[in-house]
């Protein structure tokens, strides 16, 4: 019996290794003789550096860079084990992880540390890019990061505008004169699952502005900034950023990448594991066990789940999902060779104790999975 256990993180909680650990634990109380394969993957938001770095045998390299409210953090990059890829990922410079609940406020955060990342490998010699760009805290469309590789937005007296998302209506013109020239040396992968334009109701404003901080009004604002920047943007390159699919990301980052470098998106999970060969590794497998920290209608637009279980079914493999929690509308799953979908919760208890107690649920929903599916396995 051979297992391929490639779980995401269970954010807040459990990070995608500890997962994958925890569900090997599952397995082998079940038939101890089992062979797992563990595999952590991501979506191209929080934990995909990690996950590349550990399926490929990389190393990071870490650097001071400044944070999303200007003040300077710990960050780091990570060399792949090709020793000529570099992975940025976005949430360990300007991430939401990096402030405070209070201090959430989009109009200020900038994503210039994720370009002071970008210009510390170029500096190495670095050319070859993927960018995870989940987790942000930002709405600057980008414009941080672009100020960082040389790039200068003035207001009509000439000065560099300041940083965040409430600065962008005083660009009176775009400058790229000083734009690092490596950066169209090089390439750029960019990792994420976002679909969204830069601006409208289903734009970055709107759609992610409210959980990086931003109040109702902000949110009018912020859009309204955006669509400004956008303009100036297709004046200045001809590309028109507005209604571009994945511009919407990382608060418009994804639009900067598709203006300014050169550069195509992908979805972030389908990068992950082509990295990780999750293909070559499927040969002879039994069975796929994955999971994230809730599974519902949103799943199946390329969260973690959805892009291994399509992985798997290529190869004729089922997959079992396991989740904090199970909302609705999860049938579309099954048409992808998904055949259970499972909550590790097995009793009444409050969103912190199950977040406690995520590695030991795991564990007990796992044994109990594999004990019901290899029913007529008990020999192994």
């Amino acid at each position: 019996m051979k297992i391929v256990i490639a779980p995401d993180s269970f954010k807040g909680s459990v990070s995608a290794k500890d997962a994958a650990l925890a569900i090997e634990k599952g397995v082998k109380k079940a038939f101890p003789n089992a062979d797992t394969v563990l595999i952590p993957v991501a979506d191209g938001g929080e934990g995909t550096l990690e996950t590349l770095i550990t399926a490929t045998r990389g190393q990071k390299v870490y650097t001071k860079v400044t944070g999303p409210l200007g003040k300077e953090v710990d960050a780091h990059f990570g060399v792949l084990g090709d020793q000529t890829t570099c992975i940025i990922e976005m949430a360990l410079a300007s991430g939401l992880n990096l402030i405070d609940e209070s201090e959430r406020n989009p109009m200020l955060t900038t994503t210039y540390g994720t370009g002071e990342l970008i210009k510390s490998a170029l500096d190495q010699g670095y050319r070859n890019f993927v960018l995870a760009i989940g987790g942000s805290a930002t709405n600057d469309g980008g414009v941080g990061m672009l100020q960082a590789l040389g790039m200068q937005f003035k207001d009509k007296d000439g000065n560099e505008i300041g940083y965040g998302g409430g600065e962008l209506d005083k660009i009176h013109g775009i400058f790229i004169d000083h734009f690092d020239k490596r950066i169209k040396e090089s390439t750029f992968s960019i990792a994420s699952d976002v679909e969204n334009p830069l601006i409208g109701e289903k734009g970055a404003s709107y759609v992610f502005g409210p959980q990086k901080g931003a109040t109702a009004e902000m949110v009018k604002i912020l859009d309204k900034n955006l669509l400004h920047y956008a303009n100036l943007v297709e004046i200045a390159t001809g590309i028109r950023l507005h209604d571009m699919p994945g511009a919407g990301a990382a608060g418009g980052i994804g639009g900067a990448f598709s203006a300014f470098f050169p550069s195509d998106m992908q979805r972030g999970i389908e990068v992950v594991l082509e990295y990780a060969n999750f293909a070559d590794v499927l040969n002879g497998v039994d069975l796929v066990i994955t999971g994230e920290g809730k599974v519902d209608f949103q799943t199946a637009y390329g969260k973690t789940p959805m892009g291994v279980a399509q992985a798997a079914q290529k190869k004729n493999v089922p997959v079992i999902i396991l989740a904090g929690s199970v909302g609705e509308n999860i049938q579309n799953l099954y048409q992808y060779g998904v055949v259970g979908i499972f909550s590790i919760i097995n009793g009444p208890m409050s969103l912190d104790k199950a977040m406690k107690e995520a590695e030991g649920l795991l564990e007990t929903s796992v044994e109990q999975v594999c004990r019901t599916y290899f029913w007529n396995h008990v020999d192994q």
